[in-house]
């Protein structure tokens, strides 16, 4: 068999693996899906799940980088034209959709390093794409930082406690505004 359809049918079944897992995180939870039902799931055995990922935290992280990736892809394609809060109330939006996950990266990030490596390079993520945003405004240099860790703060804090819009909106334009 060539080399490149060995790859690409590595990268299929990985994929298939992480959306499984992906489906069973978000319908039972991260806890209550094992290994043995998402290999099931998957069309796998449960040690073939294994050849791809180390542990259930590494695909739990892989399954994150799928979502956080899927978000990045649609985000690119939202007009440029829409303002930062709503930019970020898209990206809140969509997050909520698998906010579960989001108590499930934090317990696991104490017991986790792969996890606590995701969460940080969320955190730089997130807090990268505010700055780009704020500095577009013409928020001054000095305080981006601390904006955009407010901005990520408020995200993950509405993720794990649903926020109404009206109230998401408020929250986000006190700390994204400019002249604030």
């Amino acid at each position: 068999m060539p080399p490149n359809r060995r790859r690409r049918d590595r990268d299929e079944k990985r994929h298939e693996i992480v959306a499984a897992a992906a489906d069973l995180f978000a319908e039972l939870g991260f806890e209550q899906s094992s290994m043995t039902r998402i290999a099931r799931a998957a069309g796998v055995t449960p040690n073939t799940i294994y050849w791809y990922v180390e542990d259930k935290d590494a695909l739990l992280v892989a399954v994150l980088d799928h979502l956080l990736a899927d978000a990045l892809r649609q985000l690119d394609q939202a007009p440029e034209s829409a303002n930062l809060v709503d930019r970020v109330l898209w990206a809140l939006g969509h997050l909520q959709r698998r906010s579960n996950l989001i108590g499930v990266v934090h317990a696991r990030s104490e017991q986790a390093e792969v996890v606590a490596s995701w969460h940080e390079g969320f955190h730089a993520l997130m807090d990268s794409f505010v700055m780009e945003g704020l500095a577009r405004q013409g928020v001054p240099d000095q305080e981006l930082q601390a904006r955009a860790r407010l901005t990520t703060y408020a995200v993950e804090g509405m993720l794990a406690h649903p926020t109404d819009p009206a109230t998401a909106r408020s929250v986000l334009e006190l700390v994204l505004s400019p002249g604030t």
